[in-house]
Parts: C-alpha cells; structure tokens; sequence
C-alpha cells in the first residue's frame, strides 16, 4: 500500500494536477516516475494549456527555443522546430509529441473542467468536481492552471450589441474569421494586440487600433532553423538545459549583467544596448545592465535607446509621439515588452489608424462598431486583445474551499498572500505551479516549470518517506512572504507601472507585486526552506 493511503482513502488518488501546459504536464511525468497515483484534468481538448485557447491569427511564443522547450532528452532528441519563435501551431503539434515521448495521455482527462474543490479536514483530502460527473478524491490538490488562463473583459466593452464578428485573443475559434478585405477593429497593444495587429495589417481594409498605453515592443529577430543545424546543436543540449535551469536559469543564453549603465562610458553604454537589440528576443530587457529596473537614470537610457530606435521606423509625427512617447510613459521593462516583426512599420500603411484612448475614450461598443468620444468606427470584426485576470484568475475561477468552506477567493479579496508561491495558509495539501508570488512572468515557462516542479515532487517524497498526510503553510510564513514582495517591489521600478504584475489591470484588485523578479534568489529561498525540512510549513 502507498505511504500516502489508508484503508480509508483507499479509492483516492495521491494527487490530482488541474492543467496540461508546461508545469501540469512536468508534474504529471515527474509524479508517475516516483510511483504516486496522480491524474490530470484539463478543460480544453488538447495538450499545451494557453496554446489550445490562443489561436488568433499571429499567435507566437516571446522564448526562443531551445529555451521554451522541456529539457528531457527523450522529448528533445527526435524533436526539430521550424522556427527560432515558434507559433501557436507549432507548439500544439509540440505538445502531441511530448504526449507520444512520454506516454502522458493515458493519466490525462481532456475536456474536463474542475470547477470546484473541498478540502475535507477529517480524512485530509480534497473532493475536486468537474463539469462530467463524479467527484474525484485526492491526497493533493495541485492546480497548474498559469497565469494567463482568464481572459479580461472590461464591463465597458460588452460586445452584445455589435452586429459584427467579436473575439477575444483568447477565445479565437479554430474557424476565426479572416481579416482580408474586412474592417477590423483591434482593443489592446500588449502581446496579444502586437501579434494580431501585424496580420490583420497585411491584408484588411481598414484597420483601426484602440491604444490606452504605448506597448515598449522589442525586435523579436525571428528566422528559421534549419534540421541540420539543430542536429549539430544538440551535441550541446545536456549543457544547454543544464545552464538554463541552474541559477539565475531561466535563460541559458541570456548572462545575467555584472554593471549598471553609469558605470561605463555612453560609447560603451551603446554598444551593449546595440548588441543586446541586435540578439532580438529579451537580451534588451534584462541582458544589458544590472539595474535598468531598480535604477532611474539607468532605466531612463534604455528607453531612450529603445525610443530612438522605434521613432526612427515611423514616418508620422504624430504617430511617433502616441507609440513612442519623448519622454517614458512608464519605466522601461516595469510592464512586460512584447516582441515584434514588423509592428511599427503597420502604422505607416495608408490602412492602419491608431488612436488613443487617453485622449479619445471609447464611450461604447454600437451595433455597428466603436464610438469613441471623437467619432464612430464602423467595424466588420472587433478583437480584444484586453488581456487576462493575470496571476491569480486561473485559481479564483475555480470554487477552492478550505476545510470551513471560505473560498480562495475570498481569502484573497484584500490581496494576495502565499508562502514561497506555492501554497496558502488555511489550504491544506493544495500546491500551485507558475502562479502568485513566485517568478512566473518574470521567469521562461519550461524553465519554471521544471524548477518548480522538481520542488513540488520533492516535496511530496518527503511527506511521504516520512509517513506524513498533510502540508500546510502557516500564517506567519505567508505574512513574511507577502511583506518581502512588497519590499522588493519598493526596492525596484516595477511599482511605478499600472500592470498586471502589479495587478493594477483588474479593477477591485488590491495593487501589489505578485511575480518575484528574481528568479536565483527564488531558488536560493525555496531549496533553503526545504534544506531545513520545508519551514514555513506545518507537516503532520
């Protein structure tokens, strides 16, 4: 019998993982190599998390690979991608083969939804439901469900009334509308907007954006990879995946910066930046220099070298001034830069208009398009691109309740609080993956998954091997946790941005930091607390 049963429970599984993207899927294989009875549910009809719902035309990953790929040899061997960034159907066909590589899909539930999960504090379990039937028992409730995993409507874009085609980025049907010929409307210039602005520019009659801020977009440099020249890289790739998951990790080509932009000469100063912008991808975020997101003046160069750059591709004035701004609407970096292609240069087609909201609010969604305050849009297809209840949506929406039925998100409703990112005080045996409070957004996807993963497994194990049934974190511990984010968001720039790291994009949200931005000191915290028999936490 399994350490973690009981003649009681026998008919419980050890852990059940809500999600099959990255981390559902690490934890899955990782769980099932150390004997634990786990299964996963996911709610979509494949394999890949966000890359099932984002298949709007343009959708791409902003990691390079082999950065955004798992770091098994058994998924990477037979493994060839097309692209340097690949789209969103690529990484789909991806998933299928990490499916087939490691036989996964026999412990995997598609088109199920957990809609709700009791913790039953007699038997220290959860009762997870689903919208298909029967209640599931398990020892460990894991949600995996992402930070990006709630699409974000605002109450003053209901789209009922349009009489035309409305989407949002990540609700696109498999048979979206094209855009050729068409009058598109698109709300939103984060990732999402960037992406689909560059296609719907190539080909629709009109194209009208809605821009609140200036999105600070950096040259993805994408090209294609050649089979051959993979093959001759993966003499490299234990190295590779070695150094990408070891401290600072995230990134095995991106050298953390050992000086600050003043410590050199502007001459210097320039050709770092040029380097970094000529690399493409997020070398111009966070490979440059070490205090770009802590130091003002620092951080004033940056998006100097940036707006520079960018003004220097747009022929409008006016143009320029909206998407690339004299003077910085927010520092450089403190809101996520999206990559692009050719996004700047959509803007100096005769069919792409911009708009700003700051100076024209849209005042509502009409049966035939958009009124702003200036005019009516009249639009075929209306795309919001408007983002998504970041970090902690994907949790929220499922009904959590802790043994005295209060529910997570109640718990939460006067602002996050966590211990290590990985659990809440009050919820028993439940542990998330790539969630609040912990690196997420600031850290590459696989990379975190894995990391995590392996702290989650080890855990597990751990209780285990020492005949324990339940975990969980203390109020103290979730206390000093919080107030250390808050510290360091202080310490940094990135309060100075109304973004979803901060969550200031969700209106009620309380506004606080809720990614750690250092993934190495992240690490250093959670292999500490488990060094010392996982403190911060209750074992019994």
């Amino acid at each position: 019998m399994n350490a973690l049963s009981s003649p009681a429970n026998d008919a419980a599984l050890d852990a059940l993982i809500v999600g099959a993207g990255f981390s559902g899927l690490y934890l899955l294989y990782r769980l099932r190599v150390r004997g634990f009875r786990v299964r996963l549910f996911e709610a979509s009809s494949g394999l890949g998390g966000v890359w099932q719902s984002n298949r709007y035309p343009g959708a791409r990953v902003d990691s390079h690979v082999p950065n955004y790929e798992f770091s098994m040899e058994e998924v990477w061997r037979d493994w060839n991608w097309t692209e340097r960034f690949p789209g969103s159907e690529e990484l789909r066909r991806y998933f299928d083969h990490v499916d087939e590589a490691l036989a996964l899909r026999a412990d995997i539930a598609l088109n199920t939804r957990v809609t709700a999960a009791r913790f039953d504090d007699t038997q220290a379990l959860w009762r997870i439901e689903t919208d298909r039937g029967e209640p599931v028992l398990a020892r460990f409730f894991l949600p995996c469900t992402g930070f990006a995993s709630k699409p974000y409507v605002p109450s003053t874009l209901e789209t009922d009334r349009f009489e035309g085609v409305a989407h949002h980025t990540a609700a696109w049907p498999l048979d979206g509308p094209s855009f050729a010929g068409r009058r598109v409307g698109v709300i939103g210039t984060g990732a999402s907007g960037v992406q689909i602005v560059q296609e719907a520019a190539k080909d629709a009659a009109h194209l009208t954006v809605f821009q609140r801020s200036p999105v600070t977009a950096l040259p993805m440099q994408q090209r294609k990879l050649a089979e051959a020249d993979q093959h001759e890289a993966k003499k490299d790739y234990v190295e590779v995946f070695r150094r990408r998951n070891t401290p600072p990790g995230s990134f095995y080509d991106i050298d953390r910066p050992e000086k600050g932009a003043m410590d050199v000469s502007d001459e210097a100063r320039r050709e770092v930046f040029e380097a970094a912008w000529q690399k493409g991808g997020f070398h111009f975020w966070v490979g440059t220099f070490n205090d770009i997101l802590m130091s003002e003046t620092s951080n004033r160069t940056a998006y100097d070298f940036w707006r520079d750059k960018t003004r220097a591709r747009l022929r409008d004035q006016r143009v320029a001034d909206l998407l690339a701004p004299t003077k910085p609407p927010y520092p450089f970096g403190t809101k996520r830069p999206s990559l692009e292609q050719d996004y700047y240069e959509a803007f100096n087609q005769d069919n792409v208009a911009l708009i700003d909201l700051h100076t024209e609010p849209i005042i509502e969604i009409t049966p035939s398009g958009v009124r702003t305050s200036a005019r009516d849009c009249d639009l075929d297809i209306l795309v919001l691109a408007t983002g998504f209840d970041a970090n902690t949506g994907g949790l929220t929406q499922i009904d959590i309740r802790n043994a005295v039925g209060n529910s997570l998100g109640d718990h939460w409703s006067d602002g996050v609080q966590t211990h290590l990112g990985f659990a809440v005080a009050g919820f028993p045996n439940m542990l998330f993956l790539y969630g609040p409070q912990s690196p997420t957004a600031f850290c590459n996807g696989p990379t975190c998954a894995e990391l995590q993963g392996d702290w989650v497994v080890s855990c597990l194990e751990h209780l285990r091997a020492n005949g324990f049934t339940r975990i969980e974190a203390t109020v103290e511990a979730a206390d000093r946790w919080t107030a250390h984010l808050d510290d360091l968001a202080a310490g940094t720039l990135l309060s100075r941005a109304d973004s979803w790291y901060m969550a200031a994009n969700i209106p009620g949200k309380k506004r606080q930091l809720l990614n750690y931005p250092r993934t190495d000191a992240y690490l250093e915290l959670i292999n500490a607390s488990a060094a010392h028999g996982y403190s911060g936490f209750a074992l019994s």
